[in-house]
């Protein structure tokens, strides 16, 4: 009996440590961008087999004029540069994550697959969205699938850099550490995807009249909240630090008079 709670013991042990085993990090960044270079090269061939007209009806409905031919498939563009420019930022979030991580765990790594997994379905989210043009009756669905795709692939990314923060002196540099400013910047850049879908799958929800602005919006506006995103943080931290630095010249002007003072006026 006292043998079998020991190895019942160990194999616990050993269960509760298994997902902070290290894992290859190079292995990991090339895996993913894999799978990213796969899920861009879909759209670009869904793009090009759906939505480029023919020779003949370039010739016959648009009398030869390949720019009219082409405006006729704007929307369904749009709907490919949105989902284009969702992955590339994505990717970019992850070369960010994984420019900080200094060693790669099996948990950061179950959590990157998962996240990967919902990037490979941006490809369905392109061919849901370009029917916007067609005018079909699905259009909040189409949205909220998009929305719910973008919010998995990206809060699994935020997952990834709350697991390095748990084990941050082994698997981070020392500046992006817990309380550097980039570790507020990556804070703010990974939660910044998950807020804007989970937001955009809201509206659309009270809001279905506006859900195809609501979301071209959406994916109009992220480009540059990234943008604005850093020149916010570093405004925010010199607030910060600007008050704490009063703070704390109050306090020493505090403890300067107090030693000026003599004993009986301290006392009284």
């Amino acid at each position: 009996g006292e043998r079998d709670e020991e190895e019942e013991h160990h194999s616990l042990e050993t269960f509760t440590f298994y997902l902070s085993e290290p894992l290859s990090k190079e292995r990991v960044e090339a895996f993913s961008d894999g799978v990213y270079a796969i899920v861009a090269t879909l759209l670009i061939l869904d793009i090009c087999e759906d939505n480029v007209p023919d020779p003949r009806e370039v010739e016959e409905k648009f009398h030869g004029s390949l720019l009219e031919a082409l405006s006729e498939y704007g929307p369904n563009y749009l709907a490919y540069f949105g989902s284009f420019v969702t992955i590339g930022l994505l990717w970019f979030v992850h070369h960010s994550l994984f420019l900080y991580v200094t060693k790669a765990t099996r948990l950061m790594g179950l959590l990157n697959i998962l996240s990967l997994a919902f990037i490979g379905g941006l490809p369905l989210a392109y061919q849901l969205t370009s029917e916007f043009a067609e005018k079909s009756h699905n259009e909040i669905e189409a949205i909220q699938v998009s929305c719910v795709i973008t919010f998995f692939a990206s809060i699994f990314q935020f997952a990834i850099w709350t697991a390095a923060l748990l084990h941050e002196r082994e698997t981070l540099h020392p500046f992006a550490r817990y309380g550097g400013k980039e570790h507020a910047f990556m804070f703010a850049k990974l939660a910044l995807y998950p807020c804007v879908s989970l937001g955009a799958f809201f509206l659309t929800c009270l809001l279905s009249e506006f859900s195809t602005a609501i979301f071209h919006l959406m994916q109009i506006v992220i480009p540059f909240a990234f943008l604005v995103l850093r020149i916010f943080v570093r405004i925010s931290l010199t607030v910060i630090k600007s008050v704490m630095s009063l703070s704390r010249r109050k306090v020493v002007l505090l403890e300067e008079e107090e030693a000026c003072l003599s004993p009986t006026e301290t006392l009284s």
